[in-house]
């Protein structure tokens, strides 16, 4: 019997540590910036974390839209939820990077930078939320969580003034080198997440295997 793809490969705990030991070599070779130096290494993945954990937030709210117009697909309430929590995951572990991004540029914290202060608290409700949405384990509750959550998420994100914090400063660099090894990156960071929720989505719903 030949396994699918996604049995074989994406979900396959080696294949995530494959693809995060990938991303931790090309940032170690991609280029230093100027300015920030061997420090724009972590911002590399730093920033393809945030945005990986700010599209998946997007993808569970548009799967949590669908999930309760076809209220008798469950198939869907299972993968808003497992974009919800792969989400959480590098939406909560791309919070202590950031600490670490302030601390190595800006020589200390800085925790009134509304960049660091809006997604550190919508760290918070994300984990309060994902929490009272297992444990009361209703799929229209779940799926009309994680819409309201992601559009609110990308609002409150998308009018977030900076005080310290750059805008956009890889996007910024006239530098083809950083610009290619930070897409990389992204790609890399964003094929993590889809692992990450094919795995937590297969515990509910296995992927058949073909004859």
């Amino acid at each position: 019997m030949s396994q699918t793809f996604s049995s074989r490969f994406l979900k396959q705990p080696l294949a995530v540590l494959i693809t995060l030991a990938v991303i931790v070599l090309i940032a170690f070779l991609a280029p230093i910036e100027k300015t920030l130096g061997a420090n724009i290494r972590i911002i590399y993945i730093h920033a393809a974390w945030v945005w990986t954990g700010k599209v998946l937030f997007g993808i569970a709210a548009i799967a949590g839209l669908l999930a309760l117009i076809f209220s008798q697909q469950e198939r869907l309430v299972h993968l808003t939820r497992s974009l919800a929590f792969t989400a959480l995951f590098f939406w909560i572990t791309y919070l202590p990077m950031s600490l670490y991004v302030m601390q190595s540029t800006w020589g200390g914290f800085f925790f009134d930078e509304p960049r660091w202060r809006i997604p550190f608290m919508l760290g918070i409700i994300a984990v309060l939320l994902q929490g009272a949405l297992w444990a009361f384990n209703n799929n229209r509750f779940t799926a009309l969580g994680n819409l309201v959550f992601g559009v609110a998420l990308w609002w409150q994100l998308g009018g977030v003034e900076n005080v310290l914090h750059p805008d956009n400063p890889i996007q910024q660099s006239n530098s083809t080198a950083i610009m290619g090894s930070y897409s990389l990156i992204l790609i890399f960071t964003i094929l993590l997440g889809a692992q990450i929720t094919l795995w937590i989505f297969e515990q509910r719903h296995p992927i058949r295997k073909n004859a």
